[in-house]
């Protein structure tokens, strides 16, 4: 196991440094020079020239990355253009909000798509199967932030029960989840209804059922497990993806997290800030997908010996 760790581990490696790349390439054929936005319009270009001097952006754009990329490997991130603070420091501040928001909205998926998977499998073809998939047709189909300002409309401005946006307790926590989860929970309940489907016409369920097991113990203990490995899979990806997803639902819901001060950073054409969230978000992606092949283990003691 513990050589396991490592050689997902080393592959990672790759591919953060491909994310850094990217970012850091993308950032600098983005139009718009940070010096004029942190000088302001009134600026001359001797003052901008200054500034661009002070930031070391004059520097070749290797020279740039590889002076990045050692910070990054010892975990000082830069400090922002625009409040001189350390970013490890901003970003340590918004992370904990953006991992709240991605849990719950986690928590809302297992629990909402597997009850709405699994039964959509029991009652395949019935009333319950067609109301559930349709269901999730219509989370699919819908995007974040159009069904963000509409819950906002409706829970919060029109009936008053929740507050429309900030981070105040559990309250202010509902309807960015909601928001953030509607898209993966249409997901995973596809995703378990198909595995549970598939893993309910094998021969063991069968003979389970012939030893005159109850269904429901059938379906539960014997055939649910067996279909949550690839549901694994997707819940793993889908975490990853709500880290990153949480980018449009902090800013429709003014969520002080870490995907709405990349989007201020992107504004102010704050480099080092830019790169600094992006590859946080980056590690917790590769340590979601960790996390997920070590559970393959626990579930299937197939992988484990293998």
């Amino acid at each position: 196991m513990f050589v396991f760790l490592l050689r997902r581990l080393a592959g990672a490696v790759p591919v953060l440094l491909a994310v850094t790349v990217l970012v850091f390439l993308m950032l600098h054929a983005v139009p718009g020079d940070p010096a004029r936005v942190i000088g302001g319009t009134d600026a001359t270009e001797e003052q901008v020239r200054d500034i661009r001097r002070d930031l070391r952006l004059d520097d070749a754009l290797p020279l740039q990355y590889a002076r990045f990329l050692a910070r990054a490997a010892v975990g000082d991130l830069g400090k922002s253009y625009v409040t001189g603070e350390p970013v490890a420091l901003e970003v340590g501040r918004r992370l904990g909000a953006t991992v709240e928001l991605a849990l719950a909205s986690l928590v809302l998926t297992v629990l909402v798509g597997m009850t709405v998977g699994v039964v959509s499998a029991a009652r395949a073809g019935g009333v319950a199967d067609t109301l559930g998939m349709a269901g999730a047709l219509l989370a699919l189909s819908i995007p974040s932030f159009w069904l963000g300002l509409i819950l906002q409309n409706v829970f919060a401005l029109q009936l008053g029960w929740l507050p429309s946006a900030g981070r105040g307790g559990l309250a202010s926590l509902v309807l960015p989840a909601l928001t953030l989860s509607a898209f993966s929970v249409a997901i995973f309940a596809r995703m378990t209804r198909a595995s549970l489907l598939e893993v309910l016409g094998q021969d063991f369920v069968r003979t389970a059922e012939a030893k005159g097991l109850p269904p429901r113990t059938v379906l539960l203990r014997h055939a649910l497990r067996n279909a949550l490995v690839p549901v694994v899979t997707v819940l793993g990806l889908r975490l990853g993806y709500l880290l990153g997803g949480a980018v449009v639902t902090e800013t429709v819901f003014a969520w002080p997290g870490l995907g709405r001060f990349i989007v201020a950073s992107i504004r102010a054409r704050d480099f080092p800030s830019i790169q600094g969230g992006i590859l946080v978000m980056a590690v917790g992606f590769v340590l979601v997908n960790l996390v997920v092949d070590l559970l393959y283990g626990v579930l299937d003691p197939r992988t484990r010996r293998a």
